[in-house]
């Protein structure tokens, strides 16, 4: 096989990804779509309606330019573990299962998903506070210097338990959101390329805003009861069931609050994601063990 070279994104299509480029790629992305994630939240958890222009206004006017990347550390923390996790384990685990069928690649993603849900948990809790503190009065703000502070303050106060608050719903979430992401934007990818795209650049945004559509409406509802779940204060809520039950009484739709908000942010977060995971790949990945072949043990494919 052939080397295309000369394009941004196709120095070697054979090399294989390392377990780690999930994390880093999406810690670039993050970087990006960290303000749209900051409106998402606070869209989900307001009790007066307003727009994504409005709230975006409302933020800058009362607390500057600066506030849209309140929580940046906790997001930063939260791309490497959820997603270093996620993507990792979906790494690692290729090479063991079969994830020729879209059904050996939604078990491998639902599972690396689910574990990567539990190991972010933490990080997942601190972002969501560290966001959320913007909406605040002055003098119910947890103010968290940054995410090792919020850390370091939950296990103190609260006590350590409380890092995990919610994580069995991270988990869930996890597992959707990787089915969605990853295993659809494989499939996509491979579908794509069957039906006669290059393997470029263009391929690669097509698919994952496939994947991100997917994943945006499979992670939707759980994102929902989870935020507001985090977000709650002692005693409002008896559990998950019932942060379900109270959210169900406002209606279907209550569950899809902010969604365009989250595909707005999931969209390209996932597009940059992927662009840089295949850059890195490209250039940066390994390539496979080559064949032997032939009495006098030759290598097949392999490019110079």
């Amino acid at each position: 096989m052939s080397i295309r070279r000369g394009g941004l994104m196709s120095y070697n299509q054979r090399r294989i990804a390392r377990w780690y480029f999930g994390g880093l790629a999406s810690s670039m992305a993050a970087m990006v779509t960290h303000p749209i994630d900051l409106i998402k939240v606070l869209i989900q958890t307001q009790a007066v309606k307003l727009s994504v222009v409005q709230t975006t206004r409302k933020i800058v006017k009362e607390q500057g330019v600066l506030a849209m990347y309140n929580g940046i550390s906790a997001s930063m923390l939260r791309q490497y573990t959820y997603t270093l996790a996620r993507f990792g384990i979906y790494s690692v685990g290729s090479g063991a299962m079969d994830t020729s069928t879209m059904g050996g690649k939604t078990l491998l993603a639902a599972i690396a998903g689910g574990i990567g849900g539990f190991v972010g948990a933490p990080a997942d809790l601190i972002n969501v506070r560290l966001q959320n503190d913007v909406k605040l009065p002055p003098e119910k703000r947890r103010n968290y210097k940054h995410a090792i502070d919020g850390l370091v303050r939950i296990t103190r106060e609260e006590g350590w338990k409380n890092l995990f608050n919610g994580s069995s719903m991270i988990a869930l979430r996890g597992a959707f959101m990787t089915v969605g992401q990853i295993a659809f934007y494989e499939q996509s990818k491979t579908q794509i390329i069957k039906l006669g795209m290059p393997e470029n650049m263009g391929t690669y945004i097509v698919a994952s805003m496939i994947s991100s559509v997917v994943a945006t409406t499979l992670t939707q509802p759980i994102d929902v009861v989870k935020t507001r779940r985090m977000n709650a204060a002692p005693g409002e809520y008896s559990g998950l069931g019932d942060v379900f039950v109270q959210t169900s009484k406002e209606g279907p739709l209550a569950f899809f609050k902010g969604y365009v908000p989250s595909l707005c942010r999931l969209l390209p977060h996932t597009v940059l994601l992927f662009l840089g995971l295949e850059y890195l790949r490209t250039h940066f990945g390994y390539l496979p063990e080559p064949k032997q072949t032939g009495p006098y043990n030759r290598y097949d494919d392999v490019d110079d």
